[in-house]
């Protein structure tokens, strides 16, 4: 298949430079610092498309404030136990980057991570009944401890003026607020991660460097052919392990390797667009990230949200996401990503999705025919008072959403993450989209829990992990002392906000 002088071997081959790849670098050099590691990347540094700081939200996920994970129930009460999950899989990432922050791996995190208050924001009679019953049943909880509710539009804007400023004062609103939220750089969190990892003995990353194929060889390895960007030279690294974390061009690798696991995933790639405003005079009256409803037939990631963003040290607003529509499954892809992803047994699964989501496609029709005046009529929504002077269009990340199996649907959409891996775990891809950067630490967590068949853990991982991951193996939901004291112990070191 090679020339044996234009092959290397390693222990683990990580493909894709972003968020997931970095974190997973770090966790098993941390667990193993004997593992020789090589990342291989298309572009020309890290955080260049989805973990790029501008191509997300950087909500740092916690649901506080995203009102899609607290369904409202038949029986009239509000469903928190997914706001829960999210709200504590982002505790493991405070524990993993305080872990990093304490050992000196990374020096400053107020260079990807900020305090900001998280809030909820509804209009009308109905949305406010919602908002004051999902206070009630979160506030209950120790997860979800301090956080405010009002209907009082003085109170409100104390807290976001912009919001109030202009609005008919005989509106129907009402808000929920919990000061422990914070804004997450995910691009400098990867650059943070990835300058880490090349200070390491037995870390590699190649840049330009793109994998067009991967093959299972006889004694259990994969072959990875790697073409460079620039000269068209092509090399083979064989690894035991491949952790395909390329965004949406991991559904195309997956489907390369030819494991049974990838039959009939496809992937259904929407882009974003955001208004963005710089002008210091606004940005410094709005501190916080206030969410909104999504607007019906809506997908889980379009929820509107007006958010403070800081970023390399400078204060923004985002308002968005709007949707939109490309065949391409990175920003940097090919317009043909789409089409070269269809295989014979992803075709009834893509038929049968196109068939029963109208709703979604109607919507994304509607999203990308919208007018500039439009855009900013839904920003009205938030800030009555917008001057579009002071706003410019930012381009989001690409995402790419899951299209599977299913036994009684033949194929669903589904909005979140997903591991796919082999059966002996020797690959192992992560396809989907939100809430995607956010929950980095605990997807990576769960590769590393997956990873034993290949003998490349020590005997004591699992209490390395918990060396680095206090709560490891226990769960936060259930644990209000544990949940209070490594909340307690990583906000100062993060610097953000703790309410005893």
């Amino acid at each position: 298949m090679s020339n044996q002088n234009n092959m290397t071997e390693v222990d683990c081959a990580l493909v894709g430079a972003g968020i997931m790849s970095t974190t997973l670098g770090v966790f098993l050099k941390e667990i193993n610092p004997n593992l020789s590691i090589e990342l291989v990347e298309t572009l020309a540094s890290e955080a260049l498309e989805s973990s790029g700081s501008w191509n997300n939200a950087g909500t740092g996920h916690a649901a506080n404030c995203e009102l899609n994970y607290t369904p409202l129930e038949p029986d009239g009460t509000v469903n928190i136990s997914k706001a829960l999950e999210v709200n504590v899989e982002f505790d493991l990432s405070r524990q993993f980057w305080s872990y990093l922050v304490k050992k000196g791996a990374i020096k400053d995190p107020s260079s990807f991570i900020n305090p900001v208050p998280h809030m909820s924001f509804v209009q009308g009679d109905e949305h406010v009944s919602f908002l004051k019953k999902r206070h009630a049943a979160m506030s209950a909880h120790h997860c979800f401890h301090g956080m405010e509710y009002s209907e009082d539009p003085k109170q409100i804007a104390q807290w976001v003026p912009l919001v109030i400023q202009g609005r008919d004062p005989k509106e129907k609103i009402a808000a929920t607020r919990i000061i422990t939220g914070a804004d997450v750089s995910y691009g400098s969190l990867t650059k943070n991660l990835m300058n880490y990892l090349k200070s390491l003995s037995g870390f590699k990353a190649s840049f330009l460097e793109k994998v067009t194929h991967l093959k299972r060889e006889e004694d259990g390895r994969w072959c990875l052919t790697i073409v460079n960007q620039q000269t068209g030279n092509t090399r083979y690294v064989k690894a035991k392990f491949v952790f395909l974390g390329a965004g949406g061009a991991a559904l195309t690798l997956l489907q390369e390797s030819g494991i049974p696991e990838s039959d009939g995933y496809a992937g259904f790639p929407v882009s974003g667009i955001w208004l963005r405003c710089d002008d210091q005079e606004i940005v410094s009256q709005h501190e916080a990230k206030v969410y909104g409803m999504a607007a019906v037939g809506s997908p889980p990631m379009s929820v509107p949200h007006m958010d403070t963003r800081i970023i390399d040290g400078k204060r923004s607003v985002l308002f968005g996401p709007y949707a939109g529509f490309s065949t391409k499954f990175l920003k940097t892809g090919s317009y043909f990503d789409l089409i070269k992803s269809i295989r014979p047994g992803n075709i009834l699964p893509l038929i049968a999705v196109g068939l029963t989501n109208f709703g979604l496609v109607k919507y994304l029709v509607q999203q990308v025919l919208l007018t500039k005046k439009e855009h900013f009529d839904v920003l009205r929504e938030f800030y009555p008072n917008v001057n579009p002077k002071n706003w410019y269009l930012e381009v989001a990340g690409q995402r790419v959403q899951i299209i599977k199996k299913d036994k009684a649907k033949i194929g669903i959409l589904e909005f979140g993450t997903e591991i796919v891996e082999s059966a002996d775990s020797s690959i192992v891809a992560l396809l989907g989209a939100s809430p995607g950067a956010s929950t980095a630490v605990f997807i990576m967590i769960n590769v590393i829990n997956r990873m034993e068949p290949t003998g490349l853990l020590p005997s004591d991982w699992k209490q390395k992990m918990q060396s680095i991951i206090e709560s490891y193996g226990d769960s936060l939901i259930t644990n209000a002392a544990l949940c209070n004291k490594v909340r307690a112990e990583t906000a100062p070191i993060l610097g953000l906000h703790y309410i005893p």
